[in-house]
């Protein structure tokens, strides 16, 4: 393991993290494969030969680092107008929708362990934790993966929207079985207040801390000053959300797509808008490809091998669970002004990407949690399964379904 105290160590293996990673990009365009894929494949290699001892990807690196910049930047590219379209699909996903997934991969995880009589296999309680860690469509892998194939606008913001807002919840979702699960005596209508409250105080302190650096932004013109405001705007709302108790993503969710689409408008001079948008872009394929190349680095093959039945059992009961609830919100929406293609079912559920925030929720359960090794193995296969197989299949899912607008350009 790393000592993070030794800063010339750290510093080492960061900058060799991003010249692997560009030489990395540099690859997967000419091979014209995702590129996130190809740091993941990349990174389980290296991590099988031991040669690099780089940070592991715990709860404190990705919420400091780089779940806000990843989250804020997604936020900011999304056009508020279509999100506002596809309001009711993109909260009927977010919410509900992550509680019936959670529900449902709980229970075809028990169901199939009893069935087949699998050794080690999942009770309740491992099984409602597994699916509260899997029910998120992680933004970081979703985003990154959307923006590479060059998908129709609507359908692309749909999905990242989607994957922001449910990332979040995922993440309530999670605490409060945790709490309900560890006997703290909290009865349902408790555990929905404390949803309520963490939710609310989320989007309240991004909408003011939002605001006010939007209103800042109207009174200078140096772009130096607004892009660390949109900095401040990023990291100061996950960090104080997360501290007061409430959702850090949903704080950076708003706090970007306030920036975006009001502060740039009442503040922002062209010049200053694409110093902005560059700047993000830029920061975003920075963190992407260092925690991509990090996902693969903590898969170890020969533990996943191990449990490789409830390692599948898992992936096809997400994708299972996932299917019942887009279907189910397709089919509600299909009378509506704004009806979504059953087409794009296929595509909104293959969509449903595992990534690195999956991962920290599974291995910042505590030791004595029952079944917890059992969690982050399974977890850890399901992810690599899901960015391996669904990044690399996505393309040609929406080539057969005449949804590929563009050819993706080999990188996400």
């Amino acid at each position: 393991m790393l000592d993070t105290s030794d800063a010339p160590a750290v510093g080492n293996v960061i900058i060799l993290l991003i010249v692997i990673a560009t030489a990395v990009a540099l690859a997967a365009r000419r091979l014209r494969v995702p590129y996130t894929v190809s740091l993941v494949i990349v990174g389980v290699g290296l991590g099988a030969t031991h040669l690099l001892a780089v940070p592991h990807l715990t709860r404190p690196l990705v919420f400091a680092v780089f779940l806000p910049g990843l989250v804020f930047e997604a936020a900011y590219h999304l056009d508020f107008a279509l999100v506002r379209q596809d309001r009711a699909a993109v909260l009927a996903l977010a919410i509900p929708g992550v509680a019936a997934v959670l529900s449902l991969t709980a229970a075809l995880m028990v169901g199939t362990s009893r069935a087949l009589h699998l050794i080690g296999g999942f009770g309740w309680q491992p099984a409602l934790v597994l699916g509260a860690v899997l029910a998120a469509t992680d933004p970081i892998a979703v985003v990154a993966l959307f923006r590479s194939l060059g998908a129709p606008r609507r359908l692309a913001t749909l999905i990242e929207a989607e994957s922001l807002l449910n990332d979040g919840t995922a993440i309530v979702f999670f605490g409060l079985i945790l709490t309900a699960i560890t006997g703290h005596g909290a009865s349902p209508i408790e555990l929905t207040l404390v949803f309520l409250r963490v939710v609310g105080l989320g989007v309240g302190i991004g909408f003011v801390i939002g605001l006010v650096a939007c209103q800042v932004t109207r009174h200078i013109d140096d772009p130096m000053i607004e892009i660390t405001l949109t900095v401040i705007a990023a990291y100061g709302s996950f960090a104080l959300a997360d501290q007061l108790g409430g959702s850090g993503v949903l704080a950076t969710v708003v706090a970007g797509l306030l920036c975006a689409n009001y502060g740039a408008a009442i503040g922002m001079s062209p010049a200053t808008r694409a110093a902005v948008m560059s700047f993000w872009e830029y920061v975003a394929f920075l963190l992407n490809s260092i925690v991509f190349l990090l996902i693969g680095f903590e898969v170890r093959l020969d533990a996943v091998r191990s449990a490789a039945v409830l390692v599948a059992v898992a992936f096809v009961a997400g994708l299972v669970a996932r299917t019942i609830v887009v279907s189910g919100v397709v089919a509600m929406l299909a009378p509506t002004r704004e009806p979504i293609p059953r087409r794009w079912i296929g595509v909104l559920t293959w969509g449903g990407v595992r990534g690195a925030l999956s991962m920290v929720l599974a291995v910042s359960l505590a030791d004595d949690f029952p079944g917890r090794v059992l969690v982050i193995t399974t977890t850890f296969g399901v992810v690599a399964l899901s960015i391996l197989v669904q990044g690399l299949t996505l393309s040609p899912m929406l080539r057969r379904a005449g949804l590929l607008v563009q050819s993706p350009p080999g990188r996400g």
